[in-house]
């Protein structure tokens, strides 16, 4: 005698299949996984905001960092202005000096960013991030974008003290846009630098001895203070190679409407993020053994 076939649970696998329409039921059928280039931009969107969440528990960094560019402003650019010590082409030199004074505080706060993820190696959250399916360019990208995102809330800043100053900046939103890129770029390149140079010493003294070292030859062989003409020979070959300089000279040339090269500048901090990003990436492994 033959026993009388039993009804499938509802959830069970024998319960998955089509709805009565046809489809598949989103109830009982599982998403397909995203795999290979379509996962990319997800993740990196992930990593991003896990970064920016840790500015909702700690503001500190945002108003500490604000000091420093508002002294450059208020101290710097009003007694160099009356002195009228470096010729910027009939431009006040507290115009001029603002734009630089955005891209070296973005840079200054993703020159240290390697710090960070030492941190993460020591705490043990780097390896947890390794072993998921995340491809580590993903990774580094994310960090990477999350720093630009922390230097344009830092460039908003001075861009409200310069204002406030009577710079005469331009409030196209078209331009301002074009900065946003700027700044978010800029900072990518120099938080993909951070942590290669971590994936290189790997330990957190070393990085802040190199840091130091290399912000203020990076910032004063740029024209974030003074016109590149102005610059001994051999300096003039360190600021052409140097992406602060094409970074200033993109926010000069938004902001003020001074004489610019956007697409080579724009084409340099593409080249120099994407060498960061690929740099950072092939040390990540080497900085969580």
């Amino acid at each position: 005698m033959s026993e009388a076939p039993v009804a499938p649970r509802p959830g069970s696998a024998d319960a998955a299949g089509p709805a009565p329409d046809g489809r598949p039921d989103p109830l009982l059928t599982p998403p397909r996984v995203r795999t290979g280039w379509r996962m990319l931009p997800t993740r990196v969107v992930a990593m991003c905001v896990v970064e920016l969440q840790k500015l909702r528990h700690d503001r500190t960094e945002l108003y500490t960092r604000a000091v420093q560019p508002a002294l450059w402003l208020l101290i710097f650019g009003e007694t160099f202005t009356r002195l009228k010590a470096i010729p910027t082409g009939g431009t006040p030199y507290i115009d001029y000096l603002a734009p630089g004074i955005i891209a070296q505080s973005a840079m200054f706060i993703a020159i240290f960013y390697g710090i960070q993820i030492i941190w993460e190696r020591d705490a043990g959250i780097l390896t947890k991030l390794l072993v998921t399916p995340t491809p580590r360019a993903a990774l580094i990208t994310g960090k990477a974008f999350a720093s630009g995102v922390k230097a344009l809330i830092q460039a908003v800043v001075v861009i409200a003290i310069a204002a406030a100053l009577g710079v005469a900046l331009t409030w196209n939103p078209l331009r301002l846009l074009g900065v946003a890129v700027a700044v978010i770029l800029g900072s990518a390149f120099f938080s993909c630098l951070s942590m290669t140079i971590a994936g290189i010493v790997l330990t957190r003294d070393r990085l802040m001895g190199i840091g130091q070292a290399i912000t203020m030859p990076l910032f004063f062989g740029s024209s974030a203070l003074y016109p590149v003409a102005l610059m001994p020979g051999w300096l003039q070959a360190i600021s052409k190679a140097n992406p602060l300089s094409y970074q200033v000279d993109a926010l000069r040339g938004l902001l003020l409407g001074t004489p610019h090269h956007l697409a080579l500048d724009y084409a340099v901090l593409v080249l120099a993020a994407a060498a960061g990003i690929t740099a950072a990436s092939s040390l990540l492994g080497r900085l969580a053994r």
